[in-house]
């Protein structure tokens, strides 16, 4: 059996370990007085006075649980100073009274000589009792403060992880709302798009196509994580809607291990980015372009890439295109994974832009 400091016990498992140790104590005691008894030669009725020493402790089993209780209610301040000091006077003079009754009580009983002067040595007895008691007391309180003390230190650190978890599941929520609305909007322009070109079969499958995807978005909105599967699915549909803008000017090639399906990722992690390149690389030139989606593991670190082979980035145009997407998968891969992520933007050496996305990599 065994317990961490700071974790609070059940009741009955902290009687046992209150009796356990003082049971331990008391036969200590018991043990080194009987054996120095024995070693001057008193061979009296050494297990009667075994019986008795154990039972001169047994009040400060019961009397342990009253006072760490009252450590735990009136913290060691100068404001109660005064109820330790009285329960530490009681405490001190009920159990040296009784220790010292105790031995001179049961005497007769266990064999040993009855003193010459009863009272006058029991007064003696019972004041060197009262410091040692007193000292023991105080011993107590201490090793109660600091048990107090780290578990109220592990309470407040479990409370503190439980609001940081609210706190970061609040953030999550807030960035998300951002995106949903930002995708909805931007695909309610390619259906306006549409129906502006007279393609109005291809605007009514889009929207049809968006109806799938709202769906599937509130269906996994509680889920600030999903599968890298579920992703693509989600992506693919996307590229569907884009598909029935762009037609060929849009070229797609998406490159996903089986292996890496079941992994954990951000849930709309990719969709912000190959918007962003569709509207930087692809959009703008009258011929389109090529988008390739990629994703691949180097030891614990997963790492999503979008291609695209449009215009790179300028000292004019930044190193960064600004972007609600962009800023927005940043600050909700900060939530989920602290500082173990990285977000990169770079020119490719040929032509074109990559964006890349690495964090660890667990399953479900």
């Amino acid at each position: 059996m065994g317990f961490r400091i700071g974790v609070p016990l059940p009741r009955s498992s902290r009687w046992l370990w209150i009796a356990l140790i003082w049971l331990s104590i008391g036969m200590f005691d018991a043990s080194d007085t009987v054996f120095s008894m024995r070693a001057e030669g008193h061979h009296h009725a050494w297990f009667k006075l075994f019986v008795t020493l154990l039972l001169s402790w047994l009040p400060w089993a019961l009397a342990t649980p009253a006072i760490l209780n009252l450590v735990h209610r009136y913290p060691l301040r100068l404001q109660s100073v005064a109820a330790h000091l009285g329960m530490c006077a009681a405490t001190g003079l009920v159990f040296a009274a009784w220790s010292a009754a105790l031995e001179e009580l049961l005497n007769p009983w266990l064999q040993i000589p009855p003193p010459h002067d009863f009272a006058a040595l029991t007064f003696a007895k019972f004041f060197n009792r009262l410091v040692s008691f007193v000292i023991l007391y105080a011993s107590i309180v201490a090793i109660g403060c600091v048990l107090d003390s780290r578990q109220r230190l592990a309470l407040q650190k479990t409370e503190t992880a439980r609001l940081n978890e609210l706190l970061t599941q609040a953030q999550l929520a807030a960035l998300r709302s951002q995106i949903e609305p930002h995708f909805l909007f931007n695909t309610l322009n390619s259906i306006a798009a549409l129906v502006r070109d007279g393609k109005n079969d291809a605007a009514i499958q889009t929207i049809a196509k968006l109806g799938g995807l709202l769906r599937r978005t509130v269906e996994g909105s509680a889920r600030h994580e999903i599968a890298l599967g579920e992703e693509i699915d989600f992506l693919r549909d996307y590229l569907d809607i884009q598909k029935a803008r762009f037609a060929e000017r849009l070229r797609l090639s998406i490159d996903i291990p089986q292996q890496l399906l079941a992994a954990q990722v951000p849930s709309l992690v990719l969709q912000p980015i190959v918007e962003n390149s569709i509207k930087h690389g692809i959009a703008k030139r009258a011929h389109g372009g090529r988008i390739h989606v990629a994703a691949f593991r180097s030891g614990g670190e997963l790492t999503l890439s979008v291609y695209n082979d449009g215009p790179k980035l300028t000292p004019n145009n930044g190193t960064r295109p600004a972007g609600t997407g962009i800023c927005n998968i940043e600050e909700r891969l900060r939530s989920l994974y602290g500082t173990a992520f990285s977000l990169t933007i770079r020119n490719e050496n040929s032509s074109g832009v990559e964006v890349s996305v690495s964090f660890p990599f667990r399953e479900n």
